[in-house]
């Protein structure tokens, strides 16, 4: 008898949904069907092609899709249980549903329920058979796992004439399936779920309240968009609102490294439920078709609105929503977006994320919280910081916080680094240099008395500098006293950016630290690094 290895049950959901089926009796009708509305809302289903039913052991290709799958539907028709190779299928299912590993939703296809849960009916006669022929040991594993499934709840389609359709039951079957898939990826996800409650529920009141609305979600790197964006999708039924549904994650990347033409091709073939063949600018038979198209489309990390208008996304039907995350806010203005703009997180849930991630529960152990709340303390709130610190240091002692502690006063951490100098690098050299001499000389100093500084070095460009960096997230301006501020975190990468230029802070473009100017030594180099116009005059 096959068995799955004990390895699989550490493998990673592949397949959302594994149908099970005895081909001869739906695989030409209600199996297609069911396999094709699955298909159309972006389920993914393994499905045997073939369905060869050859030899005494499943192939090991079938267990792995078994192991690798979140949801078996098991279509249980009038010569089910005659298939011994349905039956070993069956079993499998049933051994990983045991462990917690699998869900299991039975679809009783022309049958009654009762007969499967007793090996009644035309069962009993295949139990026979595979009696005669089968080891009495392997057939009372079969028999039980069918008894097993027929005990779980399940859709019971009679068939008769009063019955339903059968469009009406697979309707309502993926709507079940996306409901147990959604709550599936909410509990897997719900770790990285702290401080967002509020602007989920104001996203979902605007989606429910409009017919048809585009929601931005707006912040600097790393401070949560993404998260927001798929907590809304996973709280949505998509069913309820729209034909198809589909999360483009990573739009600037995709375009960057895959083109315009790919990115294109791929939203337009989810959207279409087909592959498309397409031509920029859209034609007026593919617009047209989106027009008639209801859809829930998440684009995550825009960085220009070109990019939103050659996917189309102003062409989509009434009563679509679409979510947009993006770390410029000029580009959710482009698209008349509902703009939300995320903020760090308050101690108690930066703290709260920490333990998460390096305690796996709510709250700190006793002793690691003045540590938690240092921690916390230097991430400012900022959701990456606190998931990436707070993973760094899972199952690890006090010396080792303490240790990272000391090392983050020099040097930050790369990935965090990495992550927020993507917004640096999207800037031009104006922009760039701009917020450098803001990181390292103007952070609290009043918008007016800055610009009027920063105008004198670059011919009076300093404003609108100014302005798109606001925009880009990387700058604030205080509404109570009009002063520049910026996340800590930016200002240290900021900082490490002209660090980086050379060991020797003598050879560096900005200097801020006083140990920096303790080396300037003779009036020479001390005169260069003044010379600047703007730095002579106000300094």
């Amino acid at each position: 008898m096959a068995s799955s290895s004990s390895s699989s049950s550490s493998l990673q959901p592949k397949h959302q949904v594994f149908l099970s089926f005895r081909g001869e009796d739906t695989r030409l009708s209600f199996t297609s069907f069911l396999l094709q509305a699955l298909k159309d809302k972006g389920i993914g289903v393994f499905f045997d092609e073939e369905k060869l039913e050859m030899g005494d052991e499943l192939s090991q290709s079938l267990l792995t899709a078994i192991a690798e799958s979140q949801i078996a539907i098991v279509i249980l028709s009038e010569q089910y249980a005659s298939s011994s190779w349905c039956l070993r299928e069956l079993f499998e299912i049933m051994e990983r549903s045991s462990k917690g590993l699998l869900l299991v939703l039975p679809i009783f296809y022309h049958i009654d329920p009762s007969h499967v849960r007793k090996h009644g009916g035309n069962f009993k006669k295949s139990f026979d058979e595979h009696q005669r022929k089968k080891p009495a040991q392997q057939v009372q594993q079969w028999k039980h796992a069918f008894a097993k499934v027929g005990q779980f709840k399940g859709c019971h389609i009679t068939g008769g004439k009063s019955d339903r359709s059968e469009a009406a039951y697979i309707k309502n079957i993926v709507e079940g399936v996306i409901k147990k898939l959604n709550s599936k990826c909410s509990s897997t996800g719900s770790e990285e779920l702290v401080g967002i409650d509020d602007q989920k529920e104001k996203i979902l009141k605007l989606i429910h309240q409009k017919d048809t609305c585009v929601v931005g979600i707006c912040g600097m790197g790393g401070i949560g968009k993404t998260t927001l964006a798929e907590a809304v999708y996973r709280e949505v039924s998509p069913h309820q609102f729209v034909d198809s549904s589909f999360f483009l994650l990573n739009v600037r990347e995709k375009f960057e490294k895959q083109g315009m033409e790919s990115v294109v091709k791929e939203f337009l073939g989810r959207v279409l439920n087909e592959e498309t063949r397409i031509a920029i600018p859209l034609s007026s038979v593919i617009i047209n078709r989106l027009r008639s198209k209801r859809v829930f489309v998440v684009l995550d990390d825009v960085n220009d609105s070109d990019q939103i208008e050659h996917l189309g996304v102003r062409h989509l039907g009434p009563g679509s929503k679409i979510i947009v995350t993006s770390r410029d806010q000029q580009v959710l203005r482009n698209t008349d977006a509902e703009i939300l703009e995320l903020t760090s997180l308050n101690e108690v849930d930066s703290v709260k994320l920490i333990s998460k991630f390096a305690f796996k529960r709510d709250h700190p152990f006793a002793d690691f919280m003045d540590l938690s709340v240092k921690l916390a303390n230097y991430a400012r709130g900022l959701p990456l910081a606190l998931k990436l610190l707070g993973s760094a240091l899972y199952r690890k002692p006090k010396r080792d916080w303490e240790s990272l502690m000391v090392k983050l006063k020099e040097y930050p951490e790369g990935k965090i680094f990495n992550t927020l100098k993507i917004s640096f690098d999207g800037l031009d050299r104006l922009e760039r240099n701009i917020f450098l001499d803001i990181a390292c000389f103007f952070k609290g100093y009043k918008t007016t008395e800055a610009t009027e500084i920063l105008d004198c070095c670059y011919d009076k460009s300093a404003g609108s500098a100014i302005t798109k960096l606001v925009d880009r997230c990387l700058l604030e301006i205080s509404t109570n006293n009009d002063t520049l501020s910026m996340h800590d975190l930016l200002q240290e990468m900021g900082c490490e950016i002209f660090r980086q230029e050379s060991e020797d802070p003598r050879k560096r473009s900005r200097l801020w630290r006083l140990e920096d100017f303790r080396l300037l030594e003779d009036d020479k180099v001390r005169a260069n690094c003044f010379s600047h116009k703007s730095f002579s005059s106000f300094m």
